[in-house]
């Protein structure tokens, strides 16, 4: 029987719009809580933006997202997984930036991680954006690199931006191929598109063996053909997802900082993170929400359920 601690408020007993708001209506453990060593997939809201080079406002986004989460409710319609009585489930809270000095802000964010690898427990985290995978990369991989399956519009393969600064959301995942965090044969990047300012990025992908599944291709091709070859690239090693909301099609994810016309839609969406099952993911996370350009909350809602469909493939014991 699943413990009751670890299951949602239903919304027959409160409704959605009452109560304080954690991800999915999960309890909140934060780390000191009594039951936290019981906890086996955390949420966490990682509410930071420093990285970011256009429209800012992702540091806002784990507070709308969590808010947006009140209407997920147990069980996966399409498949029947329960996640919440697969895995005790629980919100741990935010790792606390420091928003005026990024080294410290990464290595806050590396220091949440480790505690929660040194505890056993799995990671679903909502940035924020996307410069937060890299210090979470860091926690997970400490005992050798991990494969990648990438959402993206965009590569995020940069070397640097403004004469220098390496550490911005569009050089996450060079970083964390050049620290040996992630394996590059067993990476994959999913929906990339829109205009460049040069090839730096695909280049250092090709010479790398990274795969990188343009948006052209993934439409021609389809979501369940690209994602099978994903699966078949990463393999049963251990995994890491990053989902970048920007994947999604600004007409049905405006909320975002560098939208990139042309994605899939949200169906597709959900569909190609429903297609994650079997992937062994040690963590996962849903990323680049940015709530002043999401006034209707759409955005965030579909967060939310990407979330909850990378929680169900998490739980998957195929998985």
């Amino acid at each position: 029987m699943p413990d009751p601690f670890f299951q949602p408020v239903s919304g027959f007993d409160l409704p959605r719009f009452a109560g304080i708001p954690t991800f999915m209506r999960l309890p909140h453990v934060p780390p000191g809580h009594p039951r936290f060593a019981e906890v086996e997939i955390a949420l966490v809201g990682v509410p930071w933006d420093a990285g970011t080079t256009n429209r800012p406002g992702p540091r806002h986004g784990p507070r709308q997202l969590r808010d947006a989460s009140t209407m997920i409710r147990a069980e996966n319609g399409a498949n029947g997984i329960r996640p919440f009585e697969a895995a005790n489930c629980a919100d741990l809270g935010d790792v606390g930036p420091n928003p005026a000095d990024t080294a410290d802000s990464l290595d806050r964010i590396t220091a949440f991680y480790d505690g929660l690898v040194g505890a056993h427990i799995r990671s679903l985290s909502a940035g924020g954006d996307h410069l937060c995978t890299l210090p979470i990369l860091r926690a997970l991989a400490r005992n050798g690199p991990l494969g990648l399956i990438l959402f993206d519009s965009h590569t995020d393969l940069y070397r640097s931006y403004f004469g220098g600064q390496l550490y911005t959301h569009g050089t996450p995942f060079r970083r964390a191929v050049e620290e040996g965090l992630l394996d590059p044969a067993r990476m994959v990047m999913v929906g990339i598109r829109g205009t460049a300012y040069d090839r730096e990025d695909r280049d250092f992908a090709d010479a790398n063996g990274i795969r990188v599944v343009a948006v052209e291709e993934l439409h021609d091709r389809g979501i369940a053909d690209v994602m099978t070859e994903a699966r078949g690239i990463v393999g049963q090693g251990a995994t890491y997802v990053s989902y970048d909301i920007d994947f999604v099609d600004p007409a049905f994810a405006p909320g975002t900082g560098t939208p990139e016309i042309g994605g899939p839609t949200s169906w597709q969406a959900l569909l190609a993170a429903r297609l994650l099952r079997g992937v062994r993911i040690v963590g996962a996370d849903l990323v680049e929400v940015s709530p002043p350009f999401d006034p209707s909350g759409g955005t965030a809602f579909l967060g939310v359920s990407l979330m909850f469909e990378m929680l169900c493939a998490m739980v998957d014991p195929a998985g």
